[in-house]
């Protein structure tokens, strides 16, 4: 039997970690860096999701039919999601990508990593070594101090990504943004070059540029399951929108994509946000 966690502190590749056990929930534990909330997990059950965004992605993830998936992901920290696929997709197949050497090996020996293939190492990388048309879901959610890397937003990378994924595969990506969202806007214009259908889904406040904020983003060659997704978002105990086809175009606009030349990073968020202390 695995011993139990140990709170505390750590050092990790881009920072200090920090192991925190749940105070409602005895074997559900979150980890930070740097005092940015980087992943929460149940270990008792991986379905249990707590941050909101999170949940967003498994929303995507849940109107994707049924069946296992062949996955990968680009960033894990606590690997959240990697874990609720494995339960709730058996036989799924997936990779994960992570560049904290040090962060992957304080969770696998705090918090175990069984059944999970994680590979320590640059995520845009490890992408652009899979096969053509080898993935039916690709997930990035990559954050350094709460920053998107410039890399992992550009058309470069993005066309990787379409390579890799089957003709009907699905992208998903969490980015963040602020008032009037012109890191998004350019994102978006990013993917549409790649991807004729695209989603986004956020709290309303974050939409209406109020405040900074997570924003999943859901990229295909197929038709995406909108409706599906905008019942799922409205019936959230934290409710969000579902944006895509025209009016996610407008929102869109005449932002240009960004390329490596630029490699544009996503905005510094705030103080206090995603957990900063």
């Amino acid at each position: 039997m695995r011993p139990a966690p140990t709170p505390g502190s750590y050092p990790v590749r881009f920072g200090t970690a920090e192991l925190l056990q749940d105070a409602d929930r005895p074997n559900a534990w979150m980890i930070s860096v740097d005092g940015v909330a980087q992943s929460h997990v149940n270990l008792d059950d991986p379905l249990d999701l707590e941050f909101d965004y999170i949940r967003r992605i498994a929303d995507v993830v849940d109107c994707l039919g049924e069946g296992p998936l062949d996955a990968l992901h680009v960033g894990g920290a606590a690997c959240t999601l990697p874990r609720y696929l494995a339960a709730a997709r058996p036989r799924s197949r997936q990779l994960v990508f992570d560049a904290d050497g040090e962060l992957v090996a304080l969770v696998r020996e705090q918090l175990g990593l069984k059944g999970l293939k994680v590979r320590v190492g640059d995520g845009r990388e490890g992408v652009s070594g899979r096969y053509d048309a080898s993935a039916d879901l690709v997930i990035v959610d990559a954050f350094e101090r709460g920053i998107l890397a410039g890399g992992l937003a550009t058309v470069e990378f993005t066309n990787e990504i379409a390579r890799v994924l089957r003709p009907a595969g699905t992208y998903i990506a969490n980015v963040s943004d602020g008032p009037n969202l012109p890191f998004l806007r350019r994102f978006l214009a990013t993917l549409a070059d790649s991807f004729p259908y695209l989603a986004i889904l956020a709290e309303p406040g974050v939409l209406r540029g109020r405040r900074f904020g997570n924003i999943v983003v859901a990229a295909s060659r197929v038709e995406l399951p909108v409706a599906d997704l905008t019942r799922r978002a409205a019936s959230s105990a934290y409710p969000a929108r579902c944006v895509a086809g025209e009016d996610l175009r407008d929102l869109q606009g005449k932002a240009k994509p960004i390329t490596d030349a630029e490699a544009l990073p996503s905005p510094v968020p705030p103080k206090d946000v995603f957990g900063i202390f």
